[in-house]
């Protein structure tokens, strides 16, 4: 503080021909000696008076300090009724930054609540999201852990116990001991001035493999390079006030080791802080020797803890600020023109006779100069920009721990990233190259989630498996991804790949063996269609109607042909005319061979004497049934596209990792209704030629219909079950082969035995034949 008065008095263009000055006042960290000190500069007055002034002389125009928050709040409490400008520059209990309790209040040091989000963020940093924390019993760590508490909180970690430090009297540092030790937390926050109480305890119980990590308030503090601590203390990283170098600050105390040192006083009270009490007038040359060595640079072979780093300064350094910010301040306030004043009609202040209320304002927009490194210096809550620096206690190379920085937090830092640190700087605990683990749960690795326990907190949970149709590729997931349809989970569930995708495509051998297979059976019925035609005018072609014969042949060949529509890939205009083709051509079939049937019954049964059917006998009959029976499936195969038509579906659920391209039906109801359909058609045909068996008749092929139908409901009889039972490809295979069954059975049950007889017996192809084996019969019956 005597450097940076010095220095602004010796410096002509700050305040020229004005000489700033100051009163001591020490409070000793007494609260009522504070306010009995605010009193005493507010009365003029030793014994003070409040309300009161009786000053000799000018009183003082701002306050510097205090340094403890607790005594700096009743402080402010009490300037802040007459705006009497405050600087703290130790104070930094987040309550100061309340402007409407604390108008006049003003630090130099940020606040808890930065250093309580640095502290959050330094955590999750490093992983650690199960800590413990400790707090002083007072307004700086009761504050300071419930701030810090809700940080850590809001950016995803636990806290595992939280425990206060009570005072030096009555400390329960033996409790607190015994819950770091039964605690899984291997890292512990303390938000304390006091720490060396439960740090002592640590050292008697011989508590090592802990992390602390420190706030301001201790983590750099002189007492504990004690070599008792090293254990417990290496490694520990802790956030300390931002060290600024003042130029011109080391010459300042190097002029003290030419000059009689005994005449300074405050030299000489730092002095004794630095070598633990011990008066000048002891071993003052040694003493004296030393410091100046240090200073110069010349060794540093007995350097004493206090001196480490004594060119750069935190809390001095705030000090010197809050002074140059008074001195500032006055500047704007002597700058000041009539007429453009901030106060009544533009009136300005006079600066050797002002009001503390006038100065105020000058403080709250004090702008600092570029030497600073800074502009407008104090926010609107009287905050400067929060910036700290970052130490690891470390072991030197003479076994002495001393804290070391290895970054920074900065909290107007423009990349929009506060927190700087040198991991590879860091000395950790344990002797590892790696950071120590403080969690309540392992992580979850990709492929499993996390499971929130039951009672317990967040951070605490249980890792399991995705399901079987989703993922995680990432560490500590909270949910599984679905992976896209055409995807699977892979064997460790971390990622999706490819699933095999199926259909009964041409090209494989089951689909090139179907395919062959009717385009080839697909000729059959067409050469018996020409070999029909060829001998139309014989006898066997002509007994049984040959125009249904011919009509017949032909849906055959269209019943092989609309199995090609099963095949391939199921695009939406074949899932929605597959089903219905051979719905509608199986059943113009089928009508055919009903017709053909009923023909043979009704024309036998005509030639009875006075027969009534004799009117039905003739082609309109045939065309009509044939037309009616196919006519019903055509509606019922409508009704089906209508209501719900087919469609391509993938299907996922039937194999897993494998997507099934297929046709989903729609309406499962109007697919059996249609086949139902075509089984009443065939059993109808099929109880009509049984009874029509036995009528004579040479050329009578009631038999073979009979034989037919019964291969082709023996064909779909099966096909149910099997049909149901099957997925994917293998359905439509089967459905395929169905298809295939059935219309072979008609050809070669109905037809070969004709052809047979065409080609190879022309000499039963003849009437004689057909009227002789007629006679033979019904002279037999």
């Amino acid at each position: 503080m005597v450097f940076a008065f010095e220095e602004i008095n010796g410096n002509p263009d700050i305040l020229p021909n004005i000489t700033l000055g100051f009163w001591i006042y020490d409070s000793c960290a007494v609260v009522q000696q504070a306010i009995e000190g605010i009193l005493w500069q507010l009365s003029g007055q030793k014994a003070p008076v409040p309300n009161y002034e009786c000053w000799r002389s000018r009183p003082p125009t701002a306050i510097i300090g205090d340094a403890i928050s607790t005594s700096s709040m009743l402080m402010a409490h009490i300037l802040g009724l007459y705006r009497y400008p405050q600087i703290s520059y130790s104070a930094s209990s987040a309550l100061l930054s309340n402007r409407k309790q604390f108008p006049s209040f003003f630090r130099t040091i940020p606040s808890d609540d930065f250093q309580s989000r640095g502290l959050a963020q330094l955590l999750m940093h490093f992983g650690w999201t199960w800590v413990g924390l400790l707090a002083d019993d007072d307004d700086y760590g009761q504050l300071g852990i419930r701030l810090l508490h809700q940080e850590i909180v809001k950016a995803g970690a636990c806290v595992a116990f939280s425990e206060t430090i009570t005072s030096v009297v009555n400390s329960n540092a033996f409790h607190i001991v015994q819950v770091i030790k039964k605690s899984t937390a291997n890292v512990i926050v303390i938000f304390s001035n006091r720490a060396f109480l439960v740090l002592d305890e640590m050292v008697r119980q011989n508590v090592t493999g802990k992390l602390c990590l420190a706030t301001e308030g201790w983590s750099t503090s002189p007492t504990l390079s004690d070599e008792k601590y090293s254990e417990v203390l290496i490694g520990a990283i802790g956030f300390d006030i931002y060290n600024r170098e003042m130029p011109g600050f080391k010459e300042y105390l190097t002029s003290f080791c030419t000059s009689n040192s005994s005449d300074h006083g405050h030299f000489q009270k730092f002095l004794e802080e630095v070598f633990d009490g011990q008066r000048m007038d002891l071993e003052i040359q040694k003493n004296v020797q030393e410091v100046c060595s240090t200073l110069s640079g010349a060794s540093k072979a007995s350097e004493p803890p206090k001196l480490s780093g004594v060119t750069s300064f935190g809390l001095p350094y705030n000090i010197y600020t809050a002074v140059y910010a008074t001195a500032l301040s006055l500047v704007d306030l002597g700058s000041c023109r009539s007429g453009g004043g901030p106060f009544y009609h533009g009136s300005c202040a006079d600066i050797t006779d002002h009001q503390p209320w006038q100065l105020l304002h000058y403080i709250n927009n004090v702008q600092f100069p570029e030497r600073f490194g800074r502009g407008k210096f104090f926010d609107e809550h009287g905050n400067p920009p929060a910036r700290y620096d970052i130490v690891n206690w470390q072991r030197s190379l003479k076994g002495i721990i001393t804290p070391v920085k290895v970054g920074t937090y900065d909290s107007s830092a423009p990349n929009g990233q506060p927190l700087i640190i040198n991991s590879s700087a860091i000395q950790w605990n344990a002797g590892d190259l790696k950071p120590p683990v403080s969690v309540c749960s392992p992580s979850c690795l990709p492929g499993f989630r996390k499971v929130a326990e039951e009672g317990q907190p967040v951070c605490c949970f249980k890792c399991v498996q995705c399901p079987q149709e989703e993922i995680s590729n990432q560490t500590d997931s909270i949910e599984c991804l679905k992976c896209p349809l055409d995807q699977w989970p892979n064997e460790k569930k971390d990622c999706c790949v490819q699933k095999l995708i199926e259909f009964l495509y041409y090209e494989e051998p089951l689909g090139a063996m179907l395919t062959a297979t009717s385009i080839l059976f697909s000729f059959l019925p067409v050469a018996i269609l020409g070999l029909f035609l060829l001998h139309r005018k014989t006898p066997i072609v002509r007994a049984n109607n040959r125009s249904i014969s011919y009509l017949l042949l032909l849906s055959l060949t269209l019943c092989y042909l609309c199995s090609l529509a099963f095949i391939g890939y199921p695009s939406p205009e074949k899932c929605l005319l597959r089903q219905v083709a051979f719905g509608v051509i199986f059943a113009l079939c089928v009508s055919c061979i009903l017709a053909k049937t009923i023909i043979v019954v009704i024309a036998f049964n005509a030639t009875k004497p006075n027969s009534s059917l004799r009117r039905w006998v003739g082609p309109h009959l045939s065309y009509t049934l044939i037309g009616v029976c196919t006519l019903i499936q055509v509606i019922l195969c409508l009704s089906w596209l209508n209501v719900s038509p087919p469609f391509p579906e993938h299907n996922i659920l039937s194999k897993p990792g494998v997507l099934i391209l297929e046709c989903n039906e729609g309406s499962f109801i109007a697919f059996w209704c249609m086949l139902g359909y075509l089984g009443l058609l065939a059993t109808a045909s099929f109880i009509v030629a049984f009874i029509a068996r036995k009528l004579p008749d040479s050329f009578n092929e009631a038999q073979f219909i009979t034989f037919s139908m019964l291969a082709f409901l023996c064909v779909w009889l099966s096909f149910i079950p099997a049909y149901l039972s099957t997925k994917g490809k293998y359905m439509v295979a089967m459905e395929v082969f169905a298809i295939l069954s059935a219309s072979s059975s008609l050809v070669f049950c109905i037809f070969l035995p004709k052809c047979f007889i065409i080609v190879f017996r022309s000499d039963i192809n003849s009437k004689e034949y057909l009227m002789g084996r007629g006679a033979a019969q019904k002279k037999k019956s």
